[in-house]
């Protein structure tokens, strides 16, 4: 399963970057998250347990978070739940426009006969939505303070 995202975010890339980076303000810029929980913290490395709602569906699952600073990318490795194994990228690449922010899931199904049934559920139903959803609100709340920045 691959799977990608992406918008055009009109805001300083380090600003954009820190906001996505920082799990702990998510729950609350981000209305279809229901909580971030850590598990282990770090300046560059965290897991947690995110929880999220798909029109109404609790979802959940346990992340290791890496920031790549250097990169301007950070990295998920799911470790449990029914996306355990999934890496997804957050990378941030400046252009005439604005500053392109995309999201790659990508997943190999631990039960082959079961990947084309599970990948339109898991991929388009959840994955693809929740995704576009945080881009969305993430780009709304980043906008709305670039103004705001001062040196």
């Amino acid at each position: 399963m691959h799977r990608v995202n992406s918008i055009l975010m009109q805001a300083p890339k380090i600003m954009i970057f820190g906001t996505a980076a920082n799990l702990e303000l998510w729950p609350k810029i981000l209305p279809h998250y229901r909580y971030i929980r850590f598990l282990e913290r770090g300046a560059d490395r965290n897991v947690v347990v995110m929880a999220a709602r798909r029109s109404g569906i609790p979802i959940s699952w346990t992340s290791e978070q890496t920031i790549d600073r250097a990169n301007f990318e950070i990295h998920f490795h799911h470790l449990k739940a029914w996306t355990k194994g999934m890496r997804v990228v957050w990378t941030f690449c400046d252009t005439r426009d604005g500053v392109l922010v995309t999201i790659s899931h990508d997943l190999q199904f631990r039960l082959l006969p079961l990947a084309p049934i599970m990948n339109p559920i898991i991929g388009d139903f959840f994955i693809h939505n929740v995704a576009n959803k945080t881009l969305h609100c993430m780009k709304a709340y980043v906008e709305a303070r670039a103004d705001k920045v001062t040196a």
